[in-house]
């Protein structure tokens, strides 16, 4: 997950109960008044269980101050990097002490109103010697004290180390993901929970997605490195660091190969192949990952040096591996595999004009310019620049034909090139509805049993991971799907309580029943023309002959004189109109 992302555990709504805010608007009344400001700022900043608050955003600024402190704390111990640019480092301290102060004194202002400490007694004073606040408290009181205390050079390095003590700051956030991540797996085996922390599947939890935003960060890191090291300056300044980095990322990388190939047998998709770690080594992920640590390999291992150039390029495909936590890739490959045939057609439309214009063109300027348009290999360059609206320059018509030509060539290619890419966008667009059309269908699947199971909300949860749904999505089609699903127990419970006569045990009631048809198809006989009611028949019903006679016979029954209507007396002798 990316930091601004929350967590999926258990995505769908369970009661409009559990749903509303914890804080509500009777709920703060109960507060005296001179804590209610107090009251506000918790709800807004504190408070997950409030939608509209910003304590997600708070919780993910804290952390990437976190994490940027820490890279400044390292960086700090460079002097070639720290002496040029101390003001700058002093500047984000401040900023960063700044805001971890506030922090922290908005906790203990707000300690009353915790969960966990509401309606104790002295809860500001629990609060203070809890855990969260002691480390809060560490992170900031090095700063402090060098500020108001003279220190000597020795000191003053031990204050700076223990400011790396803010990275404990992060246990905020990871030592809940992990009690969420024990609980929701107990009773599992070490590598199905092993499987649970490396890939999405309902029983992850938080700690799933802090390990894929771990992974991401080294990610990141390690192609900054290998990109800032083509330069010479930066290298000979960060040199050390570059291969502190880079062998950090490959113990990273490779430790979670060896993970992710001893967890395969959990995978669904291999579980019941005879060898599922071949399959995992196979996969296209298994071996991007592969391709992530061999450049650390091949530069120690081989016998004869290697260009480090080629090590370095080697190197950034480890920004493959982000292609794992996005569905983007898969869902492009999705859409040309659908349409296919759309894309050929217009690529081959592509190749046919630049082909028949760089015939053309070297036809109009070889004599013109020899030296330029040789012969048509090196004039289809020309047309494929002039197609593709680049227009480097290096090679440009000076004859009057060629010049209309490229005019026709560029207006041409505005829209040739056009195509391909508003076909994929729409396909794009249109494989994303697909998708959360499926997924609603899958809700929809799981409702018919009425409550969702534990099974089925853990495949649906991580089938939400995997399509990266945010929560509003995911309370969005939850509701359409049970909105949908009630409509048609409805639709069902109607045509349920619809009246079924049993002939055996209802003469009377089929008697009544026929009385009425019998008197239903008197009036329509009557209101139409007989011989155009039977020459309709004729092409519409296959058993016109039973027709044709009961249409006689109501005409023979209207035909009788009035005294054959003695049995009218009966009850329900009478046509029913």
């Amino acid at each position: 997950m990316r930091p601004d992302e929350k967590a999926k555990v258990i995505p769908f709504p369970r009661s409009a109960e559990h749903q509303r805010p914890m804080h509500s608007h009777s709920g703060e009344s109960r507060f005296p008044k001179p804590t209610r400001p107090l009251h506000l700022l918790h709800r807004w900043l504190f408070d997950h269980s409030f939608n509209k608050g910003y304590a997600q955003n708070f919780d993910n600024l804290i952390a990437w101050l976190i994490i940027l402190s820490i890279v400044t704390i390292v960086a700090e111990h460079n002097a070639l990097l720290y002496s040029p640019h101390a003001g700058a480092f002093h500047i984000f301290e401040l900023l960063t002490v700044g805001i971890f102060t506030i922090e922290y004194l908005l906790r203990l202002a707000t300690a009353p109103l915790q969960p966990e400490l509401r309606g104790k007694s002295f809860a500001r004073v629990r609060y203070f010697f809890s855990f969260y606040a002691l480390i809060d408290l560490v992170a900031i009181v090095p700063f402090y004290f060098a500020s108001v205390v003279s220190v000597d050079l020795e000191m003053l390095r031990v204050l700076r180390a223990l400011r790396l003590m803010r990275l404990l700051k992060l246990s905020r956030y990871m030592v809940p993901a992990w009690q969420e991540f024990h609980a929701l797996n107990h009773g599992r085996s070490f590598r199905s929970k092993l499987y649970a922390l490396l890939e999405p599947t309902g029983h992850s939890g938080r700690l799933h997605v802090y390990f894929d935003n771990f992974i991401i960060f080294w990610v990141l890191l390690s192609i900054t490195s290998v990109i800032l090291e083509s330069i010479d300056s930066v290298r000979k300044t960060l040199g050390h660091e570059f291969a502190i980095i880079d062998l950090i990322s490959f113990s990273i990388f490779t430790l979670e190969y060896a993970a992710r190939l001893y967890a395969a047998p959990e995978n669904p998709r291999y579980s019941k192949h005879p060898l599922p770690r071949w399959l995992h080594v196979r996969s296209g992920k298994a071996i991007i990952d592969l391709l992530t640590i061999l450049p650390f390999l091949l530069e120690r291992l081989l016998p004869v040096p290697l260009d480090l150039r080629f090590l370095r390029v080697f190197r950034l495909a480890r920004l493959l591996k982000l292609t794992r936590y996005t569905t983007a890739t898969r869902t492009l490959y999705t859409v040309v595999k659908r349409e296919w045939q759309v894309i050929f057609a217009s690529v081959f439309v592509m190749l046919l004009m630049v082909v028949f214009t760089a015939s053309i063109g070297y036809l109009f300027e070889h004599e013109a310019q020899p030296h330029k348009f040789e012969n048509i290999p090196q004039s289809i360059y020309w047309a494929v620049v002039t197609l593709a609206s680049v227009g480097y320059g290096d090679i440009s018509p000076i004859t009057p034909m060629g010049r209309a030509l490229t005019v026709v060539l560029a207006l041409l290619g505005i829209g040739i090139f056009a195509i391909p890419a508003g076909l994929l966008a729409s396909a794009f667009t249109d494989q994303l509805r697909i998708d959360r059309e499926a997924f609603k269908h899958r809700l929809l699947q799981a409702y018919k049993g009425g409550d969702i199971n534990p099974k089925a909300r853990a495949l649906l949860a991580a089938e939400s991971e995997r399509l990266h749904l945010s929560s509003e999505d995911i309370q969005r089609l939850t509701r359409e799907a049970h909105e949908e699903f009630e409509a048609r127990k409805r639709q069902e419970k109607a045509a349920v309580h619809a009246v079924v006569i049993d002939p055996a045990r209802h003469p009377d009631l089929i008697a009544r029943q026929l009385r009425l048809l019998v008197s239903q198809v008197h009036l329509l006989t009557h209101a139409c023309d007989r011989e155009a009611l039977l020459s309709e028949l004729s092409h519409q019903d296959e058993d016109e002959a039973r027709v044709r006679r009961v249409i006689a016979a109501l005409r023979d029954e209207a035909a009788k004189p009035p005294a054959s209507d003695a049995g009218a007396d009966r009850p329900g002798w009478h046509p029913v109109s």
